[in-house]
């Protein structure tokens, strides 16, 4: 994907600055967030923007996250090159793409069939073939693929949608902003057998999660 200098410096300046500088030290996941070009998941309008610390619009009342929230969620998932990663929530296929590179294979999904297949395109843009989207509730996860080694829900729910903690595998990881439709509390699940545990991690904002078991 052409980009240009200054888009290649905004992005490098990004991940030091807005990133590496607020404690995340995953060397992978660094090197992968240096990779992806992060402009090319925004509409042209907003462009000028996409490596600034804020959330975009992308089109029917959805926005790609913050680049450091983006690198807080993947972090705490701690991927392993052989994982199998479940995503709610494609949007524009941003955060697809981050945990396409970090792990084995990744079944993402989006229930606005405009927005699936937008990011299908873009993550066609930059060659990623282990990323497969779908159009459905992702609230009901997709349980033909499971066990999932990481599940992220990149909009926020009232509570963890049930099929999902089904659907994690032994000693998974689980991260979802959890609350309220206008603020969330970031959370970390970690499964143990039948024993979920769970670990708060700061205040974050998402647009609803919508489904049968979301909003």
């Amino acid at each position: 994907m052409d980009e240009t200098a200054e888009q290649h410096r905004e992005r490098q300046e990004m991940v030091s600055t807005q990133i590496a500088a607020r404690g995340i030290t995953d060397s992978r996941l660094l090197t992968v967030l240096r990779t992806v070009p992060r402009h090319i998941f925004v509409p042209e309008e907003w462009r000028h923007q996409a490596y600034l610390d804020t959330p975009l619009p992308i089109g029917e009342g959805q926005t790609i996250s913050q680049p450091y929230i983006v690198a807080l969620m993947t972090a705490l998932l701690e991927l392993k090159p052989t994982d199998r990663v479940l995503e709610i929530g494609t949007g524009s296929g941003y955060q697809a793409a981050i945990l396409g590179l970090l792990a084995e294979t990744v079944i993402s999904i989006e229930r606005i069939p405009v927005v699936a297949a937008r990011a299908e395109e873009h993550l066609r843009q930059i060659g990623l073939t282990n990323v497969e989207v779908l159009v459905k509730d992702g609230t009901d996860g997709y349980s033909p693929g499971a066990p999932y080694d990481a599940i992220l829900a990149t909009a926020g729910t009232p509570s963890v949608p049930p099929p999902l903690l089904e659907q994690l595998a032994d000693h998974g990881r689980l991260v979802a902003p959890v609350g309220g439709q206008d603020l969330q509390e970031l959370v970390l699940i970690r499964r143990e057998g039948d024993r979920y545990e769970e670990y708060p991690e700061g205040a974050v904002r998402f647009v609803p999660l919508i489904g049968e078991h979301g909003w």
